[in-house]
Formats: structure tokens, sequence, C-alpha cells
């Protein structure tokens, strides 16, 4: 039950929640109140005092908007409503008074500072910051700390928000950050000198409003101005985590969060954000033929010609891989089953059933995490898998929801109920009786690790049936980001890869690397990278990454989303579609589009939900057949949270960063 309150600021009257703090009752009246230490998805800490308001007929002093409720304010002698000041004398003042203290001691560091201009402090002391300082005291320094390999700190400009520790505390769920110390001794620290052990520690840069947390990889290589800046998705999991590309002439510089929250809020995981060094590394610039067992560079129409006469009047097989978008797929599927060949997009030998939505997608979305009140997961580590997922379980559990699981007894960071970890375990729970949860709001997960060895469907069957008795709704969580819109467009084989392999003379490899063909079977293989797939290859064809071309993704829920292009691919690389097309009509079997709006016509055509972009469409029940699986334990599909793809094996950060995992995993114990 809503209880509004009217309320006057600024001379204007609005009607808000009463449970709404100033704070959040000036933005509803489209006012802008300075803050550095409020965030509206953490904790209020109420200790910055940048958010000063004036409440006439309140106390004598200024209140701090972002620590006091609406529902606290008392009326007008005659009932009127209660009056807010932003912008009165009393207000400025304190205002001044507050920015005068946060810069006794922080440095004059604005033109070294690696912030270069995108800094909260800057903005608000050109508004309420004086031009000289009254203070002739040395100015406190302290020790820089190490986070680890990819947040560096100057702590001097520290100005005791303490957005990161509650970040770090109640989103990415560790206990390293703190603050030490009283009064001019108070400093932010972590504990014993750790590094930060989270899949989510670079989002503490993006919340830093001075330049004490800065990104390490990307210090001084560009200043904000010099960027062009392209709002695009994600691939590095299913999330489809909504981020802007900031490229620097034709190279990426950094990655950087999109709120949208229907999908990842404003968080996004590291690999994310940090892998971009990876597309300047090891990339495919030019076709190669391999001849006497070894690759020469070709140029396009030699290569072109290659492949259509390799291919033509062969058993052809397609493939397509995990970064692969939409429109690639589909063009696949076009071009190699009108020579009468098979296409499969589930490469991790997933058993997910073909055109049945509610089964591999599921009947949940995303935001259902957040109204849940039971959460079970079934075969998945979300830690690895999608962490800004996990985030998202993390906060629900914080808000009383209850998360239980099936499955390896890793730490997700908050405390979950371990009802078993295999098969019999599943089966058990489906069997059971579940009428006391009909009313009790509840989402399965199920994450690839159930569904990708032999007996995945019958798992998905039992998963399915506990799902309809407990009334709960059903998220498949996946790992690949193209595997969504690949099934969605059909590029299946009855009986998975080993059908699709079957007798195959000829494999299209869209972008697998996480396949082993077997010697035998001529390979043409079109990718960004030269990884695993690339060394098996016959021929290869050299195609964009996925910030280099536009493409549509379908995230792990079924939300179609853009991902629009920051650059251009390097070399003589071309767009995944552009080759095929090309590609087809060396075949004599031209696919009917010559343009990516032509495609994509064709393909909303055929698949008419994936024009609705940025919905998530309603998927119709229908449960699998039940069946019995069999009785082994459930594995982690992920087992390298930092090296799932091509792009990410390509990055010299990430090898750091799997390298540092391990260290900690098998850290040494001192011998008493």
């Amino acid at each position: 039950m809503s209880d509004l309150r009217k309320v006057v600021i600024d001379e204007k009257e609005v009607e808000v929640d009463g449970a709404m703090t100033l704070i959040q009752a000036c933005e509803e009246a489209g006012i802008e109140i300075p803050r550095f230490c409020y965030h509206e998805r953490l904790s209020i800490a109420g200790n910055c005092r940048m958010c000063l308001v004036e409440v006439v007929g309140g106390p004598p002093k200024p209140a701090a908007s972002c620590a006091m409720q609406v529902r606290d304010l008392r009326p007008g002698p005659e009932g009127q409503p209660p009056v807010v000041r932003t912008n009165s004398p009393m207000v400025k003042k304190a205002r001044e008074g507050v920015m005068e203290f946060l810069l006794i001691n922080h440095p004059l560091d604005c033109p070294i500072c690696d912030q270069g201009g995108e800094c909260d402090l800057q903005d608000q002391a050109m508004a309420y910051g004086v031009d000289f300082s009254r203070f002739r005291e040395p100015k406190r320094a302290t020790e820089d700390l190490d986070l680890g390999p990819l947040v560096e700190t100057h702590m001097t400009r520290c100005i005791s928000c303490t957005r990161c520790v509650r970040f770090t505390t109640e989103v990415a769920g560790i206990h390293q950050m703190g603050q030490t110390g009283r009064g001019e001794d108070a400093e932010i620290t972590s504990y014993l000198g750790e590094t930060l052990d989270s899949n989510m520690q670079g989002n503490i840069i993006d919340l830093c409003p001075v330049g004490a947390l800065v990104s390490k990889p990307y210090a001084f290589t560009a200043r904000p101005w010099e960027l062009t800046k392209t709002e695009s998705i994600d691939v590095m999991d299913a999330l489809g985590s909504n981020i802007r590309v900031d490229t620097k002439g034709r190279e990426v510089m950094r990655f950087l969060p999109r709120n949208h929250d229907g999908v990842n809020e404003e968080w996004i995981s590291d690999k994310t954000r940090f892998v971009w060094d990876g597309l300047k590394r090891q990339r495919l610039d030019t076709p190669y033929i391999r001849e006497n067992g070894k690759l020469r560079k070709a140029s396009w129409p030699e290569a072109l010609t290659a492949a259509a006469a390799a291919m033509k009047g062969k058993k052809i097989a397609g493939l397509v891989g995990d970064l692969a978008p939409v429109e690639a797929a589909f063009a696949l599927k076009q071009l190699i089953e009108g020579q009468g060949g098979n296409v499969e997009c589930r490469t991790d030998g997933a058993k997910l059933p073909i055109g049945n939505r509610s089964a591999y997608v599921g009947n949940a979305a995303i935001e259902d995490i957040d109204d849940a009140q039971m959460i079970l997961m079934v075969g998945t580590n979300p830690r690895i898998e999608a962490p800004v997922l996990n985030a998202r379980i993390r906060q629900a559990w914080s808000g009383g929801a209850r998360v239980a699981r099936i499955g390896t007894t890793d730490d997700l960071t908050f405390d979950v109920m371990q009802i078993g970890t295999g098969r019999d375990d599943l089966v058990k729970l489906a069997g059971m009786d579940h009428s006391d949860k009909k009313d009790v709001a509840g989402v399965m997960i199920v994450g690839m690790g159930a569904l990708n060895e032999v007996d995945g469907e019958a798992v998905l069957s039992q998963a399915m049936k506990a799902a309809e008795a407990a009334n709960s709704k059903l998220l498949i969580l996946h790992t690949a980001a193209s595997r969504v819109g690949a099934m969605d467009v059909g590029a299946v084989t009855e009986g998975g890869l080993e059908a699709a392999f079957d007798g195959a003379e000829v494999i299209y490899n869209l972008g697998a690397d996480e396949v082993d063909i077997d010697p035998g079977a001529f390979v043409i293989y079109q990718g960004s990278h030269g990884d695993r797939g690339a060394h098996r290859a016959d021929i290869i064809l050299p195609s964009a990454a996925y910030t280099e071309e536009n493409g549509l993704f379908v995230n792990t829920e079924g939300r179609p989303q853009l991902a629009m292009r920051a650059g251009f691919p390097t070399g003589e690389a071309k767009e995944n579609w552009a080759i095929l097309r090309a590609l087809s009509a060396e075949m004599d079997a031209t696919l009917p589009y010559d343009s990516m709006a032509q495609l994509r016509q064709a393909l909303v055509a055929a698949h008419p939900h994936l024009g609705k972009i940025d919905e998530v469409p309603e998927n119709a029940w229908q449960p699998v057949p039940v069946k019995k699986p069999g009785k082994a334990a459930f594995r982690n599909a992920v087992t390298d949270f930092y090296l799932t793809n091509p792009i990410a094996r390509a990055s010299s950060l990430m090898a750091e960063l799997s390298a540092n995992a391990k260290a900690r995993k098998t850290a040494p114990i001192a011998a008493e």
C-alpha cells in the first residue's frame, strides 16, 4: 500500500511516496541535488553532507536529504504540505562549507589525474567551491592500496564517500574493503592489504566520484573528449549487459556499463570491462589457405573461390560459434541448408529442445529474480557464468528471498541451502508435493552444466516438472551470447552435434572455438581470432569482432538487443553476413539480400519476435516429456571465468587474472 504525501519543493508541489527520501523527491520534482556518497543502488551512508537542504519550520540547521524520508517532515501550522528549499542562502552557505572541508586535504592533481574531467568533485567545486583556500597547513597524504591488476588507487584523493566499501560488501559480496581510523586519520583500506577477489570489482571505478580509484589498464591512454562513444551489447556471457564502447580512432579504449534495469542494472563484470586488449591481439586480418600442411596468405577472391570449390557437391555441416550475431547464424543456415547440409549451434552438446522456446529460454525474465521469494539453482554457478546475475540473486537474498541449489558447492557470496549435488536430488525434488508453494513467487535457474551431458533432456524434463509443481518460473542460464538467437532462427539439427557431423565432408565453422573437429573433414573457418578453430582450418576467412559490426543478440531471457558498430574490422577482415553473402554468390546460390537492412527484413519476416528490440516475449509453457536422467553429480559448465572465448584468451590481462585466481585457490598455508 503506497503512502502518498504532498511536499512543496522550491515552490513546486509534488506528490510522492512517503517512504522516499528527500533527494529522491527532489529528483521527482526535476531538481538536481549534489551528492558524493549517495547512490540509488547502495545503502544510505549520509556521510558526505553535500546534499544538504533546508526544511522550513524544521530544525534550524540544514538536513541531509539522502537520509531523511518525506514521511518524517512535519506539515505546516494549518496542515499545509511541508516545504523544502534547495536553493536558499542557508543551503548555499552549508554546501560551500562542506565543499571547503572536502578540499582541505584533496590534492591539486587535476592536470595529471586520470579521471580526466569525468569527476563529480570537479563539477560540484565549479558550483560550490571558492577560488582560494583559507588553510595554510600541509595536506594529509596516505599510502596507495594494491587492489590487484584492475583498479589503480590514489588514496590521497579519497573523500571517504565509502561507495566502494558499500558496493564490494553489498553488491559484489566480498568483505575486503573498509574504513579504519577516525577524524583526520580515517582512511579506506583493504583487510590486511589483500587484493580484491571478485569478478565485479571494476564497478568501483565508475562509482568513485573522484580520481581515487581509476582503471589500471586504461590509465593515461586517452582522455574522455578524444573518444567516440557507441552504445552496444556485451557478448562475454549470455546476460546481454548493455555497454558503451569508447574508441579512439579505430582502437577500442574501454568498455563502460549502460543503465538497463531489466538486464544488468548499471553493473558489468570484469571480463566485460577489461577484455578490450584481446580485440587487438591474435587477430585474423587476411584470408589464408592451407597448402602442404602450411597456411599461406591469400586474397579474398582466391579464398572465396577455393571455399566454394571445396563445398560444391559435398556433404556440408555448419557450426555456429558462441559470439556470432543472429544475422550471421541466419545467413549461414540459409546457405548450408540450401546445399542440403545441416547447421548446429549447440556446440557444447547442450540438449536444448528444438522449437520449444519455454524449454531453451524458459518463461522468466531476469527482473523476476527481484521479487522472487524462493530461488532454486540447478547445475549452475552464476558467480562465474554470469556475475551480474549472481549479484542480482544476492540482492534478492538480502531482501529476504531463500536461495537453494542442486549442484556444486561453490561460494556464491551469499547463503545457499544445499538440497543436493546430482540428478537423483532433482528427481526427488520433482516428485515431491509442492502444493504449499503455490502462492510463493519462485524462480528456477537451470544452467548449462545440467544440460550439456548425454541425459541433458531428461534433466530438463525433471526441472520443468519441478518448476510446474512449485508454480515457479523457469530461466535457462546460457553461457554463449549467440545461443538463444541461433536457436530462435533454427540453426539446429535433430540429434545435435553428432548428427550434424555425421558423414560431413566439409565443415563450415562460424567462430566455434570450443569444438574439437576430428581429422578427415575439410574445415572452412570464419572468425576474428587465431584460436583453436583457426588452427584446425584449411581455409580461413577473417571476420569482424562484436565491436566491429552491427548485430542482433538475444540474451538468456530471450530479449533481442542491438549491438552497434564502434569501429571497423582490422586489415582485410569483413562483416560476418557479408562474407556469407559473397560466398553464396561464388557458389551460384546467391542469398536474397544485398544489405544488412534487407537481411534484417528477411530475418524479422521469418521470426517476427526478433523485430521487437528490447522486449521479452511471452513463451507458451510446453513441458518436455518426462524422462529419467542418470545418477551423476552436476558439473559446472565454466571452469575458468576469464578464458571462456577467443577474445578473452587473446587478452594478456585475462591471462594474468586467470593465473592470479588459480594461485589464490592454491595459496600455501603456513605451518604452525
